[in-house]
């Protein structure tokens, strides 16, 4: 029974939406498949690691027939991104093998039951509903994604905690030696709730949202959030715990500030960090009236050491950062300037950008 019949492109993007969360090696051999179904002319493509689940469809259907069937995600990929842009593509299933031709090239592979395929369950009811910009979200998790940790024994740090408070979308990452805030305003009024969605999704959200003002409507359940934009839908579970006071890290009353332009600090960071190390990513930064020196040093006993002007009139500071967690923000902001303040050498700094509220990044320092 033929399945599809499409060019190669129309039926690349469906493939290529749900692939990113297959995972190659699993402890369920066919969860590195997606499940393909047909109903008519519409066909569902749909991908699960069992924690997140992404469903799109396409308007590709070959036939009135329905049909079902799940097949190696990867290969499917490798094999449609090989074929020539131009020509149709066909995918037929018989005897339990899917057979993809185009023009002069055929491929036969194997497949498993569609019935077999675990796949996660919706929510029945939502206590929340958020409705935002798909750019407006994406820009959300951008401005805090960096500060996630990655498989960090505490495991409600490896997440995004995101918090509805009144019309503020707030959203917050740490991983315990910085911390990143953001938020927008929507349109609608929240009661305050908070969930932390875990980093695989949010790392998949930003590769699948679009910079465009088309929304994404957003529905939070006690232990999963769906998401549904364009034609696609996709269903995470939250990660359970109690995620740290972000309040509390934010410091608030620093006398001690200065406004830097962004691309200036970043390139005298970046130089300065070639004679870290591996293993010790540390600079040293002495802020004094009028100027920032950046030194670092490493274990063979060179050293770098960078200049900058400042307007600056405050105390005189001698203190260290891991310069990852400065480029990291540094590079991630579009804005000219950066505002720094501080308290003192033992104190964390926090960075935001000038006449702007809607974003806070919080550095602890390191002993130099």
């Amino acid at each position: 029974m033929q399945l599809v019949k499409s060019t190669r492109d129309t039926l690349l993007r469906p493939l290529q939406i749900v692939s990113g969360i297959v995972e190659r090696r699993h402890t369920m051999p066919i969860l590195a498949n997606i499940l393909i179904r047909k109903n008519g002319e519409s066909v569902s493509f749909l991908s699960t690691d069992t924690e997140v689940q992404i469903t799109t469809l396409a308007n590709i259907g070959s036939g009135p027939e329905e049909a079902g069937t799940t097949v190696a995600a990867r290969k499917l990929l490798d094999i449609l991104r090989a074929l020539p842009e131009s020509g149709d593509v066909t995918m037929t299933l018989l005897n339990k093998r899917l057979t993809v031709q185009s023009g002069k090239s055929r491929f036969a592979l194997q497949t498993l039951a569609a019935e077999e395929f675990p796949t996660v369950s919706v929510a029945d009811t939502y206590n929340a509903t958020v409705t935002l910009p798909q750019k407006t979200l994406k820009h959300l998790f951008n401005m805090v994604h960096f500060a996630m940790a990655q498989q960090d024994i505490r495991y409600y740090l490896n997440g995004l905690l995101l918090v509805l408070d009144g019309n503020n979308v707030i959203a917050v990452a740490t991983d315990g030696h910085r911390l990143a805030f953001s938020q927008v305003t929507a349109e609608q009024h929240f009661e305050r709730q908070e969930v932390i969605i875990p980093r695989k999704t949010i790392l998949e959200l930003q590769r699948l949202l679009e910079e465009s003002d088309d929304t994404v409507r957003l529905d939070i359940a006690a232990s999963q959030v769906k998401l549904t934009f364009a034609d696609i839908e996709l269903v995470s579970k939250l990660v359970e715990g109690k995620f740290p006071d972000y309040t509390r890290v934010i410091p608030k009353g620093y006398k001690n500030d200065f406004t830097i332009s962004r691309e200036e600090l970043l390139r005298s960071l970046q130089r300065a960090a070639i004679m870290t190390s591996d293993k010790f990513k540390g600079v040293r930064c002495m802020i004094s009236p009028g100027s920032m020196k950046i030194s670092s040093t490493n274990a063979d006993q060179e050293e770098a050491v960078e200049e900058l002007e400042i307007d600056y009139g405050g105390d005189t500071i001698d203190i260290g950062f891991n310069v990852t967690y400065l480029l990291d923000v540094l590079n991630n902001l579009k804005c000219d300037q950066v505002n720094i303040s501080l308290g003192d050498s033992n104190s964390s700094a926090l960075m935001s950008i000038p006449d702007n509220g809607d974003f806070k990044y919080v550095v602890m320092p390191m002993r130099i």
